[in-house]
């Protein structure tokens, strides 16, 4: 589970936030099968940046600005 490294409730409340918000601006992107796989990703890449976001909209913006690069490369 990307989220058990959490700890702080703020923080957790935080990452639930930005991944949604991320996945509702990729979702459609998103091929069926690799829904799963994707979404598990994100998950990721929002854990990883919990420490260094300065509130909810900077930890999504950070995410989406990493997984599209991640996309593109």
């Amino acid at each position: 589970m990307p989220f058990s490294s959490l700890s702080d409730p703020a923080d957790l409340a935080r990452a639930h936030a930005a991944l949604e918000a991320v996945w509702n601006e990729v979702r459609d992107t998103i091929p069926e099968a690799e829904i799963e796989k994707e979404r598990t990703r994100i998950a990721y890449l929002v854990t990883a940046s919990v420490p260094m976001a300065l509130d909810e909209d900077d930890l999504t913006q950070n995410v989406l600005l990493q997984y599209r690069q991640s996309a593109s490369a």
